[in-house]
C-alpha cells in the first residue's frame, strides 16, 4: 500500500512539473486555396544521443530530424506535389516553404522548450500566405525538432 502512496506521489509530482507548450501562434493572410506545388529547401539535419544508465549499465540511442523530410512529408500527405525549385509554369499554384529554429524557453529543472517558426509564402509574389510559430519538448534536440514541426503544420493545415 505504502509503495503504491509513493508511486502515485511521484507520478503526480512528475507530471505537475510537465511544462505545458504554449499554443502555436498562426497567421493566415490568404490561405493555401488554388495552390498545388510547394517548394521545400534543403536544410540541415540534426542530430542527437541519448544515453542513460541503467544499474551500472549505459546505453545510447541516436536520433536525427530533418526539418525538410518533416515538413515535405506533411505536405505530400496533404496532397500537395513537392517541386524541386521554382517552375514558371506553375508560379501561380506554388508556394515556397520558409523554415527556421526561432527560440528556446527554459521551463525549469534544466529543461527547454525549442521554438520553430514555418512560413509559406507566394513563389509569384513573394508575400506571405500563412505562418506558425510552435515549440516542441522531447527527449533529445531532434525530439524538440520534430515535435514542434508537426504542432506548426498541424495548425496550419487542418
Amino acid at each position: 500500500m505504502k509503495i503504491n502512496v509513493c508511486i502515485a506521489a511521484v507520478a503526480t509530482l512528475f507530471f505537475s512539473c510537465s511544462p505545458k507548450l504554449l499554443p502555436p501562434k498562426v497567421e493566415r493572410n490568404s490561405g493555401l486555396d488554388g495552390y498545388s506545388y510547394a517548394v521545400v529547401p534543403s536544410t540541415g539535419t540534426k542530430n542527437s544521443t541519448l544515453t542513460s544508465i541503467y544499474n551500472g549499465y549505459g546505453g545510447s540511442t541516436s536520433q536525427s530530424a530533418n526539418p525538410r523530410d518533416i515538413i515535405a512529408g506533411a505536405l505530400l500527405k496533404k496532397g500537395y506535389i513537392i517541386l524541386p525549385e521554382v517552375n514558371s509554369e506553375q508560379i501561380d499554384k506554388t508556394f515556397i516553404v520558409n523554415y527556421g529554429e526561432s527560440g528556446k524557453r527554459k521551463t525549469g529543472l534544466g529543461g527547454y522548450t525549442l521554438e520553430v517558426t514555418i512560413s509559406f509564402v507566394s513563389a509569384k509574389r513573394y508575400k506571405s500566405l500563412c505562418s506558425c510559430v510552435a515549440e516542441g519538448q522531447g527527449s533529445t534536440e531532434a525530439d524538440d525538432i520534430r515535435i514542434a514541426i508537426t504542432r506548426c503544420l498541424d495548425s496550419l493545415l487542418n
